[in-house]
């Protein structure tokens, strides 16, 4: 077999998801994934599924693979709030301390380190947050991602899967943190979601539409194409944006994929805070 069949055929045998999480599950917001397979430098979209509890997402995660997916929920916390608060230095131990901590109990934690912190700068950031453009995991309310990283992290940790620089897992089954406000903001400053019906504008859809028809050619900076075939309308249509939030994730997945003898073109980086895939 040529090199060049040899490299279709194992980026075909790859899946790569992308998942947009939600720390409570429920029949109205559910976890959604979206799954494909690159061929050349596209994402072929396969499969859009929502998943409304967590029992049902650990199943997912337990899927036998090879698969790569990229997550959009915080793997850790800052190092320097984790030194403040004296919890575990390795991440598995820090995972399992967390969870075991009740919701007002963390709150409490991170209001009183942004309370003795100067105006402007409350929430500790990690290293990857800032070129990502995300929030600090300390955050509980707009956007609440310390609970998001409460109720995902410890799921990644029980179900084995491998994170590359952080914990060492099954090696078939590698989970990356990705954000898809990376990919949209490199495209478009425009607001494309609500979770509110009576928020999701026209305007909103005509930039997911920008969206969408920058990431089918190409052009913006991951540069991985997506063919979204018959899923197009659907998330074109999503006013909530879960469903292109996670096609964004799995453009992701897949820009890690085509790097995956770079560590996934993951920058060095402290492994105890983790990275953000393409920040």
């Amino acid at each position: 077999m040529s090199c060049c069949r040899m490299a279709a055929t194992e980026a075909r045998s790859i899946l790569l998801h992308g998942v947009d999480f939600t720390s409570a599950p429920r029949s109205r917001k559910g976890i959604t994934i979206a799954s494909g397979h690159l061929v050349g430098g596209t994402l072929v979209l396969d499969e859009l599924v929502t998943l409304f509890d967590f029992a049902s997402f650990t199943d997912w995660l337990r899927r036998p693979g090879p698969w790569l997916a990229g997550f959009d929920f915080p793997f850790s916390f800052p190092r320097e709030l984790i030194e403040l608060l004296g919890w575990p230095t390795d991440w598995p131990a820090l995972i399992r301390h967390v969870a075991a901590l009740d919701k007002e109990s963390l709150r409490d934690r991170f209001k009183s380190v942004c309370d003795a912190r100067p105006a402007g700068s409350k929430f500790i950031h990690r290293a990857g947050d800032l070129p990502a453009g995300s929030s600090s995991p300390m955050k509980w309310v707009n956007p609440p991602v310390a609970w998001m990283l409460r109720a995902g992290a410890p799921l990644l940790l029980d179900a084995g899967v491998h994170i590359p620089f952080m914990h060492e897992g099954d090696r078939d089954r590698v989970a990356l943190e990705a954000y898809p406000g990376l990919v949209a903001r490199g495209i478009t400053r425009a607001s494309y979601k609500s979770d509110t019906p009576r928020l999701q504008t026209p305007e909103r859809r005509t930039a997911r539409q920008a969206i969408l028809q920058a990431t089918e050619s190409g052009n913006y900076p991951q540069q991985v194409r997506l063919d979204a075939g018959r899923f197009r309308d659907q998330l074109l249509d999503d006013g909530s944006g879960d469903l292109l939030d996670a096609a964004l994730c799995a453009l992701m997945a897949a820009w890690a994929w085509q790097r995956r003898d770079r560590d996934y073109g993951l920058p060095p980086h402290d492994g105890l805070e983790g990275w953000i895939v393409g920040a």
